[in-house]
C-alpha cells in the first residue's frame, strides 16, 4: 500500500531521498535540493517544486496538474520513465541524459537547454518558449509542438513530428532520420549538415535553407519567402508554388509553379545533377 503525503510543506535537501512508492498530493517542495534523488514508484499531483534538481536519478514517476518554478532549474536529470501531464514547467534546463518520457499538455515557459541527450520521448500539445531544446536526442515522437526558440534538435535523430508549428533559426542542425508533416517551420538556415529528412505537406519560410543536406525529400510543401535554398544538398523536392531562388543543388530533382532565380555559380556543380522544372497548369491537375 503506498504511503500518502497530503498537503505538506516539505523542507531541507533531499527531503524524500530513496523514497519509493510514494502517492503525494498538494504539496510543496521548498527551501532544499534534491528533494526526490534517487526515487521510485512515485505519483504526484496538485503540487509544486520551488527548488533545484527536485528529480534526479529516479524512475517510475508520473505527475499531473504540478509546478517546477523558476528556481527548479535542472530538475529532471538521469530519470527514467516519467509521465506528465498538465503542468507547467518554468525552469530552465529540464531533462538531461533521461528516458521513457511522456509529456502531454505541457508548458514550458523558459525551455533553454530542455530535452538533452534523451532518449524515447513522446509529446502531445506542447508549448515551449527557449533556444537549444531537444538537442542529441533521439527516438522522438511529437503532435502539436508550439516552440519558438532558435537551435531547435540540433544533432537530434530519428524524430517524427506533426501538426507543429517551430519558429526556430538553425533548426534540425546535424540531425538525421527526420519526418515533419502538416507543420509551419520558420526560421533562417533551415537544416544545414543534416541527413535523411523528409518534409510533408509542409509551409516551410527560410533564408538560405535546406543546405549541406543529404537526402532531402520535400513531398507538397509551400516555401515562403525562402531565398537561396539547397545550396551543396542532395534533394528530391516536390514545391506547391514558387520558390524565390535555389543555389548550387548537387543531386537530385527539384519540381516547383516557378522559380525566381536559379543560381549555379560553382564550377564543381553540375546543373545536369538537379534538373529543376517548372511544373505545368495541366501537368499538376493529373
Amino acid at each position: 500500500m503506498s504511503e500518502k503525503i497530503l498537503q505538506q510543506i516539505l523542507e531541507g535537501e533531499r527531503a524524500l531521498f530513496m523514497k519509493s512508492g510514494l502517492e503525494i498530493r498538494n504539496s510543496t517542495f521548498q527551501n532544499g535540493e534534491s528533494p526526490l534523488k534517487h526515487c521510485s514508484d512515485i505519483d504526484i499531483e496538485d503540487t509544486f517544486f520551488r527548488w533545484k534538481y527536485p528529480m534526479w536519478y529516479s524512475r517510475n514517476l508520473t505527475l499531473r496538474n504540478c509546478v517546477l518554478f523558476e528556481m527548479a532549474r535542472a530538475g529532471i536529470w538521469y530519470t527514467q520513465n516519467i509521465s506528465m501531464t498538465d503542468c507547467d514547467i518554468q525552469a530552465p534546463k529540464n531533462f538531461r541524459r533521461s528516458s521513457a518520457i511522456e509529456l502531454c499538455n505541457v508548458v514550458f515557459s523558459n525551455a533553454a537547454e530542455t530535452l538533452w541527450h534523451c532518449d524515447n520521448v513522446a509529446m502531445d500539445t506542447v508549448v515551449a518558449r527557449g533556444d537549444y531544446f531537444a538537442m542529441n536526442s533521439r527516438n522522438m515522437k511529437i503532435r502539436n509542438l508550439r516552440l519558438d526558440g532558435n537551435y531547435a534538435f540540433d544533432g537530434a535523430s530519428d524524430l517524427e513530428i506533426s501538426d507543429s508549428r517551430l519558429l526556430c533559426k538553425d533548426a534540425f542542425w546535424n540531425a538525421e532520420n527526420v519526418v515533419v508533416r502538416n507543420s509551419y517551420i520558420l526560421g533562417e538556415y533551415l537544416g544545414w549538415n543534416s541527413r535523411n529528412v523528409t518534409f510533408v505537406d509542409c509551409v516551410i519560410e527560410s533564408l538560405q535553407g535546406m543546405c549541406y543536406m543529404t537526402d532531402l525529400r520535400l513531398e507538397n510543401c509551400k516555401l515562403l519567402n525562402t531565398t537561396l535554398a539547397f545550396e551543396y544538398s542532395t534533394v528530391k523536392a516536390d514545391i506547391n508554388g514558387p520558390v524565390d531562388s535555389i543555389k548550387n543543388p548537387v543531386g537530385g530533382e527539384i519540381s516547383a509553379d516557378s522559380v525566381g532565380e536559379i543560381i549555379f555559380d560553382d564550377p564543381a556543380v553540375d546543373p545536369a545533377d538537379c534538373p529543376i522544372r517548372i511544373w505545368q497548369d495541366h501537368e499538376k491537375e493529373k
